[in-house]
C-alpha cells in the first residue's frame, strides 16, 4: 500500500470522526457560507499577478519536518506581499502536521484565493473547507473513483468553491475531469517512488486543451523551471518546501517571484 492509499484510509476515519464533534448543521452557520470566493484562477492567469501558489507547508511524509517554527500570520501576509497569485494550506494534521487553524488564520489576514489542500473524500470536508473561509479544494484523482470526483466537484461547486482536480498521469485527466474543475494541476512527483521531476509536466501538457488552466505542482526550486513550464502553457505554479525550508519563507517567495518578473 502507497502512502496515497494509507491516508486515504485513514482519511475516511478522521472525517467520522469529525462528523461527530461537529455537525453539518453548525458549519452551515458560518459567516463564511454566503460571503463570494476570492478566485484562483482569476489571479492565475492575471498578468498581473506571478502565478505563483505559495504553501504553509510544516511536514511531509518524504521530507519529514520541513519547517517547525511557522508563524502562519507572518509568512501569510509576506506571501501575498510578494505578489503570490493564491495561498495553499496543508489541514491534514497526521502525515503533514498541518490544521483547520492554519488556513482560517491565513483567511482571517488576506484577502487573497485560499486553497484548502487535503485529501478530500466526503462532502463534509468541503462544508468544512467553505465554512473555514476556503476559495477553493483540491481532488485528487489518484485517491478517488471518478463518480466520487464528480459528485464532490458537484458539491464544491454549488457552494461556490472553485476546484483543482490533479492528476500524475494522462488516464487520471481523461477519466477524472469534469465541467466543474476550475484548474488542473500535474504533480511532479511519482506515487510510488516519491521521484519528482518536471518533465512529468512537460509531458501531460500536450494532452491538456489550451484553454483549460494548468498549473504545476511540486519539485519547482528554480526560476529556470517556472521559466521554462510557462513555454508549456503553464500559468500556475503551486511551490511549498522551496520557501517552507528556509529561515524566511515569505522572503524566500519574494526573492523568487523577483528573479521571475524579470
Amino acid at each position: 500500500m502507497n502512502i496515497l492509499k494509507k491516508i486515504i484510509v485513514h482519511k475516511y476515519k478522521e472525517v467520522k470522526a469529525n462528523k461527530k464533534m461537529v455537525s453539518t448543521n453548525q458549519l452551515e452557520k458560518s459567516v463564511f457560507m454566503d460571503k463570494p470566493v476570492f478566485s484562483m484562477k482569476e489571479q492565475i492567469i492575471s498578468k498581473e499577478k506571478s502565478g505563483i501558489i505559495a504553501e504553509i507547508k510544516r511536514q511531509s511524509p518524504s521530507k519529514g519536518i520541513i519547517n517547525p517554527n511557522v508563524n502562519v500570520e507572518q509568512i501569510s501576509k509576506g506571501y501575498v506581499e510578494a505578489g503570490v497569485s493564491g495561498i495553499s494550506v496543508l489541514t491534514d494534521v497526521n502525515y503533514f502536521g498541518g490544521s483547520n487553524e492554519d488556513l482560517k488564520e491565513v483567511r482571517k489576514h488576506n484577502n487573497c484565493p485560499v486553497l484548502r489542500k487535503d485529501f478530500m473524500v466526503d462532502e463534509y470536508q468541503i462544508l468544512e473547507a467553505k465554512a473555514m473561509g476556503a476559495d477553493i479544494i483540491l481532488l485528487i484523482a489518484a485517491g478517488i473513483d471518478v463518480k466520487k470526483c464528480s459528485e464532490l466537484a458537484s458539491f464544491a461547486n454549488s457552494l461556490g468553491l472553485e476546484i483543482l482536480l490533479e492528476i500524475h498521469n494522462k488516464n487520471e485527466f481523461h477519466s477524472h475531469y469534469n465541467q466543474f474543475v476550475s484548474i488542473v494541476g500535474i504533480n511532479n512527483r511519482n506515487l510510488e517512488t516519491f521521484k519528482v521531476s518536471t518533465d512529468i509536466s512537460k509531458e501531460l501538457a500536450e494532452i491538456i486543451p489550451s484553454e483549460i488552466t494548468k498549473i504545476s505542482e511540486s519539485g519547482i526550486s528554480k526560476p529556470e523551471s517556472v521559466i521554462e513550464l510557462r513555454k508549456y502553457g503553464y500559468d500556475g505554479f503551486l511551490m511549498g518546501e522551496a520557501f517552507m525550508k528556509t529561515g524566511s519563507p515569505q522572503f524566500a517567495c519574494r526573492e523568487f517571484i523577483n528573479q521571475i518578473s524579470k
